[in-house]
């Protein structure tokens, strides 16, 4: 699979909406869901594609600690692409001319916050010098999709959340890392386009 082929499979579907059409309006978050977007990052490296992920500081209000994609609020004005790249920038120093958008995946809520999150796939060339902003990302890692991919680093529970039972994702990356939550449940579908390209 190249990434050629992974924009060709992009291209050809249909990324589907957050189920926030299902929520019962008593499970409805004040306010309503914040509109969010975030950039998945691919490079390649010695022929293996590789996923970039962010660790969050510990003294992060929110998702403290926990592994991520750059990504943030779509402020006034933005279209959820903008907002991506904006956010890959402020968060880790990526010059968006760099990033090679090839798609968008399915919106995703997430639920430890009230976001409607829109998730958009592009490479970038390897190497590149990242800069993170210590304010918003502890350390980059860069996992091969093998690693994501092997038996046994994938498995899913249910969590009720928002009156609806949804899918948790956790991806086990080994060391005592653990992606979970959004992210994952966005890495998964990645892997499934991944897979079938």
């Amino acid at each position: 699979m190249t990434l050629e082929r992974l924009r060709a499979a992009l291209a050809a579907r249909t990324p589907g909406v957050a189920p926030v059409d299902r929520i019962a309006p008593e499970h409805l978050p004040p306010g309503g869901f914040a509109r969010a977007a975030n950039l998945v990052l691919l490079d390649e490296h010695g022929g293996e594609p590789r996923l970039l992920l962010t660790r969050r500081p510990q003294h992060m209000r929110r998702h403290a600690g926990q592994l991520s994609f750059p990504g943030g609020h779509i402020e006034g004005g933005e279209d959820s692409l903008a907002a991506a790249l904006r956010e890959a920038r402020e968060e880790i120093g990526l010059d968006p001319a760099s990033a090679d958008v090839l798609g968008r995946l399915s919106e995703t809520i997430v639920l430890q916050s009230a976001f409607r999150l829109t998730p958009w796939v592009a490479s970038v060339p390897y190497p590149y010098p990242y800069v993170p902003d210590p304010r918003e990302v502890d350390r980059i890692l860069h996992v091969p999709l093998s690693a994501l991919l092997r038996p046994g680093a994938h498995r899913v529970e249910q969590r009720e959340a928002y009156g609806m039972n949804l899918d948790v994702h956790y991806f086990e990356l080994g060391d005592g890392e653990v992606l979970w939550g959004a992210t994952a449940r966005i890495t998964w579908e990645l892997l499934g386009i991944w897979r079938t390209a």
